[in-house]
């Protein structure tokens, strides 16, 4: 099963590949958390990356397709924050032979995008993310923290990324018929009970 997330920033496509992770064994591969993990590293590689991601700007497709080419092959996954424009989407098909499964579009308005992500906190050790107010995270206790690119300014521009580089993928992945739509102002049970129903109708898992 290879199946790709699409949707805006906040749409809660990570929490549906953690879930679709344990429910079917799927690699889940989160460019975001990956991107981070590099941008921590002190090296040339990761200080790269870490000046793209503070200006909320894309990381440039050779940088990161170094980080990802490895995780992609010969493996069943779920692929959560990428690709993120045509271009990536052509070389996606070019690198996986077997090609994609299904791409799931987790559709989500702009005003709920900036509120979720305005109010974001995360843990640094579970990645667990909250959306309400709290001090430690209730899996390890750890305490939370703001992302520094969670910032009005950042969330802005992100939007505007996506909306310029992303949304075109919507058109890309209708032509190939393996696109579906999926409402992401529910719940996150109620969208994963959408996604497994969606899974069923279309024969995959």
């Amino acid at each position: 099963m290879r199946l790709v997330l699409l949707g805006p920033p906040a749409a809660g496509k990570g929490t549906q590949a953690e879930k679709l992770k344990k429910k079917f064994g799927l690699v889940h591969i989160a460019t975001g958390d990956i991107l981070r993990k590099a941008a921590e590293e002190k090296n040339p590689l990761g200080e790269k990356v870490r000046n793209f991601m503070e200006k909320g700007e894309l990381v440039p497709d050779p940088l990161l397709f170094t980080l990802l080419e490895n995780k992609l092959r010969g493996r069943d996954f779920v692929l959560d924050g990428f690709p993120r424009n045509l271009t990536q989407a052509e070389k996606l098909d070019r690198l996986l032979e077997d090609g994609i499964d299904l791409v799931i579009n987790i559709k989500v308005d702009e005003k709920t995008v900036f509120e979720r992500i305005s109010r974001r906190l995360i843990c640094p050790i579970c990645g667990k993310i909250y959306r309400e107010k709290k001090q430690k995270c209730d899996i390890c206790g750890t305490k939370l923290f703001r992302r520094d690119d969670d910032n009005p300014e950042t969330i802005l521009k992100r939007i505007e990324v996506y909306k310029k580089y992303t949304y075109p993928l919507i058109s890309y992945y209708e032509k190939k018929g393996i696109l579906r739509h999926i409402q992401g102002n529910k719940s996150p049970e109620q969208i994963f009970q959408d996604i497994l129903l969606l899974l069923k109708e279309e024969g995959i898992g």
